[in-house]
């Protein structure tokens, strides 16, 4: 696909990408992706891009399961036949020339997989050709036709000549023709990105970069010469600062500030053309005021545009004279009004100089929840748009609607066998998704707004359903008690998410023949509606008749079908649903494969389709109080089961994968240590060896263990392994989790962790990521100990690739090689980990366990107890296993959310729900090391504090009847956020009511009557219902009963809070001060309202095969391939633009590795052009003050610094550290970083006192979160450097301000680290002494210099004291080296030592032992490799 610009090739997706790929680079940092890549529109928050974090993003089942295969990264041969199949599509491109009427022929480089259709697309981008809609491309005077692909047409070579040929109009192009010409005007016009409309969204980095950088770096070459560097940051930006103003989040561009070509241009009410003139080719009249007030009429005919003798009053069609008939509108207003020709030239001039990233659509709509105040201009477009249910061009033909579920279907029935079929069903099932999501969104918004009538009017409102478009509309309430037993409306209000996660799964498993529906859930005003596409025919006939599968009654009638039950025993296994038996009303059992509320429907076009599949995943035991079932110890022990408002709280999908991942590794170790005593016992050594072997292994390898449950397992292990009757008597749940525990070191890099992030220092991060020693530590309530010791007890375990071997052997064949005793070994593990099989490893759950109504047959009572059993465990993994191991993964900094979005990412993406928040929250203040997690406590606290207000304000809204809502939103906002102690609704007199009776009226809402409920809502009463609301939904005591009270305990920023309430209610409020702490008038009034918008959730459709080569990508620059790492990424980038079009957060994540690879590679004009693309995206597709944003704002600005573009590198560190106060507060680990950063860059620009305000600040956030002598066990980790570097900058700063006492002290301080992490022969502590002897002369020297004045007064013979000024290759080294980029320069044969180790450590991987391998083969990495941890 042409990228709808001519002037980035890079997007364009079939250019051969090659030539950026140059050799050398390496993985992506930590911080880079540490903000989780966050797809924004995506419903649960996950992103397929899941690789590029630091483990911070979940991606969804299918790709999980494709990505185990492909998890060694190193390319298999199916792998290398991708990337052969790729480069064979990759044709590579060629040139032809173009002439269009009064231009000169210009050169258009196309590629062979194009449409014509997308050479018209460019055309009218182009500045000198975009004022022209219709019109046909001819070669050789051969009309081409525009839905084929330029290889298909005869005779189209390089050097063609394709000619543009103006066409005659009909209606729809004159109304193409004039929509288009309004966009051109509209198009430095903000007001659709302020409006949330046609995927229109803010960008502010051009503000920032004065225009492209690109240009700037060679225009302002002088930019570098110290003295005209201004770089005093505005007062609110610097360390310390009380101030969080809001204006600068929007700074003003000057391009923003429209030039008027026109004042009117609409639709004449002459409209549509009678009978007669029609016949004269007549086919819409427009009426035009031009600036200089001239009021003309123009007629749209079949040959172009001319001006007709028509007025307001009289209608006159004849043209006048002279009528300067036009093709085109542009052309026509040229001529009648200099002033428009003036204008709309340098208009177009602007539009083409800006980034095309800056303008094109993004897939989703994103909503800004601050905006200025627009003024409200006249656009006939609009206005047409607004009365007619328009969802694009195509629907310019009347009684058009588009039949979505048949789009839905369809594309997914697309043929996919190869590269080029898959990718063409991936981008048009992507297509369809994105427009089907915008027609729901605004189908939801016209159902409450009361737009569109209900098929069952006759009904209360709260029972009506819709349909509109094609889509049918339901509200999230309980009607007809459906949900009565679940827990009413609350559980009505979950379904619909549920169902969503459901339809997720199912479609990322992808079965061919069976369908979901399209489906969209969208809250907007308090109400929660849910958007669906219609399977054919099921209106016609009742629900009784059309199920063929499952239940309609939640179990008490159920039905079942061969072919349901062979559809999804497939998606059976990726999903971890058990196929079961349960009684029907006639107490017949009857077979499925899902869950009972589960229907399939066969629709009238013969598609087997399944709805409600809001119970996919088994039911949270640990929200789920059932009569005489007691939940694990873990989970006991920490307060479950607790009473939820609905019993349909599920365990989220990455908690199943992780669970069954974690169960895996203990079937094999447990296979292992059988093996080994078979063997021992073989060679008739006693049983004690084993005895030893085990209990030695499983102590050793949790050091923290209190002795008691260390006994017990070594007591309970051995005899485990004799029989499988023991197994079953000793091996309970507890002892289980106990050598769960025993298995914290082999956790391989399960893609639920997702540590597979590019973290180039580990290879396998996970060891270090130990998911059990929390639990333990939790004993102590310690925080968890070092790793190290936990590789002897790995080798103590050779039997682990023994029982792989058999494993793998038995799930091959049945089993009939393998002599019984191995047989049995098997069989024992089978049963310790819950395998529904007794020769392979296989656990999967029954999502119908504990469903009201649901009967099991009686034969199954043993099967149910087991799968009971296994969610009762699940349930403890969860809180013993998840939630330790999130905090320890904050604790190290491997996750690090910056706002609530980025924190409940971190919880999905371990499989926690968020209604473990309060639990988190206890967790982390009972830890010893709470002061290093305040970051993560008080965002936690601001998400609970938001969500328990965004519930209250849901019930609230709904109360609110259209002309009160401005008013009742804005005292909502004073109620939970103004320090004003008594907010009283300001209730404005009535608009609509004349003067004199206002008096009687003041107190009285607008509508009166019972409406007024919401108005008396006051502050306390408010922090109550917040304080309850948090006890009885996320069972955490909030210490606060007001917004002053919360800031003052928690250390909130009010700011913050707005932000988050406002993001996830969809308000948007008036961009400007507000004073929260006035106690004299309330901080917001109704005219601070602009908008609600919908918060929209929907399935994110994904690019597999552009997924596995970003992974194979990041695969190979993991092991320092970095050229052909370089090549696969951007073989994916190209692979990404074919689905998802330029715009897409995925996208995003891959420019910012190519640019990164770029900068190591040291091709930095390259790094700076594709992370200024990633800064664009990210701030487009995720919003302007996403944590994702700032991190590429911090990127851009390195690659600034190196590039010389110094001033342009500060704006851009001040803008991340504004964003980042707006949004976190002063207080963060990031904030470290950030200073760190800003500090050096004002050291390097010889600002020294400024220089250490930062610099200061940031080792004083260093020595809290990472503590004063912290150098972690492992050099790879992040936080020594901080500290240290933190020291030792301040150190450099003092010098060179000839403080040196002061710099002697810090310095002092950086070498005792050294000294004792690292040893006294390390080459950093060496380096430190070496410094702390300059410093001590060059003190002396002072010191002697001071004494000779006291001594000699004026005539003193001074001695010149040496002074460094810091120049800019130490200052890019230091920069590099805190943001985790080390060059390291290589001999050949380092490069030669490096390559061996590498192959090494891949056949140990292989053979399954990576993780003993990790440390020390960690150490001789460090030295070797450009490490970029």
């Amino acid at each position: 696909m042409v990228s709808k610009t001519d002037d980035i090739p890079a997007s364009v997706p079939n250019c051969t990408a090659v030539d950026l790929a140059e050799d050398g680079e390496t993985p992506e940092s930590t911080e880079s992706g540490r903000t989780a890549l966050k797809k924004k529109p995506c419903p649960c928050e996950h992103s397929a891009a899941a690789v590029v974090m630091n483990g911070d993003a979940g991606h969804d089942g299918a790709e999980e399961a494709e990505s185990k295969q492909d998890g060694s990264g190193d390319a298999d041969p199916g792998d290398d036949a991708n990337e052969q199949e790729v480069i064979v599509i990759q044709d590579t491109g060629f040139t032809v020339k173009i002439q269009a009427p009064g231009t000169e022929p210009f050169d258009l480089q196309v590629s062979p997989q194009e449409m014509v259709q997308e050479i018209h697309q460019v055309l009218m981008d182009r500045e000198d050709t975009c004022h022209r809609t219709c019109f046909s491309l001819q070669l050789d005077g051969n009309v081409l036709d525009n839905f084929a692909e330029l290889k298909s047409i005869e005779g189209l070579q390089e050097g063609s000549l394709l000619k543009v040929v103006e066409e005659p109009y009909t209606v729809r192009e004159a109304r193409i023709h004039v929509r288009h010409i309004r966009d051109l005007l509209k198009s430095l016009d903000p007001s659709d990105a302020y409006n949330g409309v046609d995927c229109n969204s803010l960008s502010f980095l051009s503000v920032f970069t004065d225009g492209d950088l690109g240009d700037s770096g060679k225009r302002k070459k002088k930019g570098s010469e110290l003295e005209q560097i201004d770089c005093t940051p505005p007062e609110h930006i610097l360390p310390g600062s009380k101030e969080r103003p809001l204006v600068p989040l929007q700074p003003q561009n000057k391009d923003w500030k429209p030039l008027q070509c026109l004042k009117v241009l609409t639709m004449s009410s002459w409209n549509p053309p009678p009978g007669n003139r029609k016949m004269h080719g007549d086919l819409m009249y427009l009426y035009v005021v031009t600036v200089e007030e001239r009021h003309v009429s123009i007629t749209a005919s079949t040959r172009g545009f001319y001006l007709n003798q028509s007025t307001t009053y009289t209608f006159n069609p004849k043209p006048a004279n002279p009528s300067f008939l036009s093709h085109s509108l542009v052309e026509l207003l040229s001529q009648i009004s200099p002033a428009f020709k003036k204008n709309f030239t340098s208009l177009q001039k602007k539009r083409v100089q800006r980034h095309p990233f800056e303008r094109i659509a993004t897939p989703f709509q994103v909503y800004s929840w601050t905006a200025p105040q627009i003024d409200h201009a006249m656009d006939c477009v609009r206005a047409e748009d607004a009365y007619t249910s328009r969802l694009g061009y195509e629907e310019h033909i009347p009684g058009q609607t588009r039949d979505w579920n048949e789009e839905l279907q369809t594309t997914r029935e697309l043929p996919r066998k190869n590269l080029p079929e898959r990718l063409l069903r991936e981008r048009a099932i992507f297509k369809v998704h994105s427009d089907f999501a915008a027609a729901a969104t605004r189908g939801a918004m016209a159902v409450i707004d009361g737009n569109v009538m209900a098929i069952n009017p006759g009904e209360e409102t709260r029972m009506q359903m819709f349909i509109w478009n094609n889509i049918f509309f339901s509200l999230g309430f309980d009607v007809r008690d459906h949900y009565k037993e679940l827990g009413g409306d609350a559980a009505a209000h979950t379904a619909p998410t549920n169902d969503l996660n459901g339809v997720r799964a199912y479609g990322a498993v992808d079965v061919e023949g069976l369908y979901t529906l399209g489906t969209v859930v969208v809250d907007y005003r308090g109400y929660r509606v849910t958007a669906q596409s219609i399977i054919p025919g099921i209106l016609e006939r009742e629900q009784e008749q059309s199920v063929i599968y499952g239940s309609i009654d939640f179990g008490k009638t159920v039905v079942s079908h061969p072919k349901y039950l062979e559809l999804l025993e497939k998606t059976s296994r990726p999903l971890k649903v058990q196929r079961h038996s349960v009684l029907n009303e006639k107490d017949t059992a009857v077979e499925l494969c899902s869950s009972v509320e589960c229907k399939g429907i066969i629709g009238n076009d013969g598609r087997h389709y399944i709805l409600d599949l809001l119970r996919t995943f088994p039911p949270d035991l640990n929200f789920l109080p059932v009569e005489g079932e007691e939940l694990s110890p873990e989970s006991q022990k920490q307060g479950f089961p607790r009473q939820h408002r609905h019993r349909l709280a599920c365990l989220r999908q990455e908690l199943i994968e992780a669970f069954v991942e974690h169960r895996y590794l203990l079937f094999m170790k447990m296979a292992a240590l059988q093996l080994m005593q078979q063997k021992a016992n073989k060679e008739n050594k006693t049983a004690a060896l084993p005895e030893s072997i085990t209990a030695e292994s499983v102590s050793d390898s949790k050091p923290t263990a209190v002795p008691e449950p260390s006994e017990n397992v070594s007591e309970a292990a051995t005899p485990a392994f004799d029989s499988p009757t023991s197994s079953e008597s000793t091996l309970t749940p507890e002892d289980t989790a106990e050598s769960e525990a025993a298995l914290a070191h082999e956790t391989p890099a399960s893609e639920s962790q997702e540590t597979s992030a590019i973290d180039g220092s580990t290879v396998s991060t996970v060891t270090t990521n130990g998911t059990h020693e929390p639990r333990i530590a939790e004993s102590q309530n310690g925080g968890c100990d070092s790793p190290l010791e936990g590789k002897e007890a790995d080798e103590t375990i050779p039997g682990l690739a023994q029982a792989k071997e058999l494993a793998e052997s038995l799930a091959a064949d049945d089993g009939s090689g393998i002599d019984p005793k191995s047989r049995e070994v098997v069989l024992n593990a089978c049963k310790a980990v819950g395998s529904i099989s007794n020769t392979s490893f296989d656990i999967r759950f029954n999502p119908d366990i504990f469903s009201p109504g649901v009967r099991f047959p009686d034969d199954s009572v043993e099967e149910i107890q087991k799968q009971k059993q296994l969610l009762k465990d699940a349930a403890a993994f969860l809180v013993s296993c998840q939630v330790p191991s999130l905090i320890k993964d904050c604790l190290d900094h491997t996750a690090l959310p910056m706002d609530g979005a980025t924190l409940t990412e971190a919880l999905h993406q371990r499989g926690i729900n968020v209604r473990y928040l309060g639990n988190v929250l206890e967790f982390v203040d009972k830890m010893p090391a709470k002061p290093q997690l305040e970051h993560v406590y008080r965002i936690g606290i601001t998400e609970l504090i938001t969500r328990c207000a965004k519930h209250i304000f849901k019930t609230y809204l709904q109360g609110v009847e259209l002309s009160a809502l401005s008013a009742a939103v804005s005292h909502f906002l004073n109620c939970f956020l103004s320090s004003f102690p008594d907010a009283v609704a300001h209730l404005p007199a009535d608009e609509l009511v004349s003067r004199k009776k206002n008096k009687r009226r003041r107190n009285r809402v607008p509508g009166g009557g019972d409406n007024t409920a919401w108005a008396s809502l006051t502050p306390s009463e408010l922090w109550k219902n917040i304080g309850s609301e948090a006890l009885n939904y996320y069972h955490f005591t909030l210490q606060c009963e007001s917004a002053d009270q919360a800031v003052e305990k928690y250390g909130l920023q009010k700011i913050t809070l707005l932000r988050e309430i406002s993001v996830k209610t969809g308000i948007q409020i008036l961009i400007k001060e507000y004073n929260f702490d006035s106690r004299h008038k309330p901080a917001f009034t109704e005219e601070d309202i602009l908008n609600i918008f919908p918060v929209v959730k929907h399935v994110n459709p994904k690019a597999s095969d552009a997924f596995h080569f970003f992974q194979s990508g990041q695969a190979k620059v993991q092991q320092g391939f970095l050229k052909e790492g370089c090549e696969l990424i951007n073989e994916a980038l190209n692979l990404f633009n074919n689905v998802y079009g330029a715009m897409h957060v995925e996208i995003c994540a891959c420019l910012r590795l190519l640019a990164r690879l770029n900068y190591i590679i040291g091709d930095h004009p390259e790094a700076l052009s594709n992370q200024q693309k990633a800064v664009l995206m990210s701030e487009r597709v995720l919003g302007i003050e996403h944590p994702n944003t700032i991190q590429e704002y911090m990127h851009l600005a390195l690659y600034c610094f190196a590039n010389g573009q110094l001033s342009t590198a500060l704006k851009l560190l001040y803008r991340a550290r504004y964003l980042m106060l707006l949004v976190c507060g002063e207080d963060h680990p990031e904030m470290a970083l950030l200073d760190s950063n800003i500090g050096l860059v004002l050291h390097g620009v010889m600002e020294y006192d400024l220089s250490l305000r930062f610099l200061e600040n940031a080792l004083s956030i260093n020595s809290k979160y990472h503590g004063p002598r912290s150098l972690k066990v492992a050099l790879s980790a992040k936080s020594p450097c901080f500290c240290l570097s933190s020291h030792h900058l301040v150190a450099r700063v003092y010098e060179s301000k000839a403080e040196f006492r002061s710099a002697l002290q810090h310095e002092k301080e950086g070498y005792t680290i050294y000294k004792n992490q690292v040893g006294e022969a390390h080459e950093k502590t060496k380096e430190s002494s070496e410094y702390l002897k300059y410093l001590t002369q060059q003190a002396v020297a002072l010191q002697r210099t001071m004494n000779e004045i006291y001594k000699n007064g004026s005539n003193a013979s001074i001695m010149p004291l040496k002074f460094t000024a810091p120049s800019m290759a130490s200052v890019l080294e230091q920069l590099n080296i805190i943001n985790g980029i080390i060059f390291i320069p290589l001999s050949q044969k380092d490069l030669e030592n490096l390559k061996a180790e590498v192959q090494r450590r891949q056949q140990l991987q292989d053979s399954g032992k990576a993780e003993e391998q990790q440390e020390d083969g960690q150490l001789a990495l460090d030295d070797k490799l450009p490490v970029d941890d």
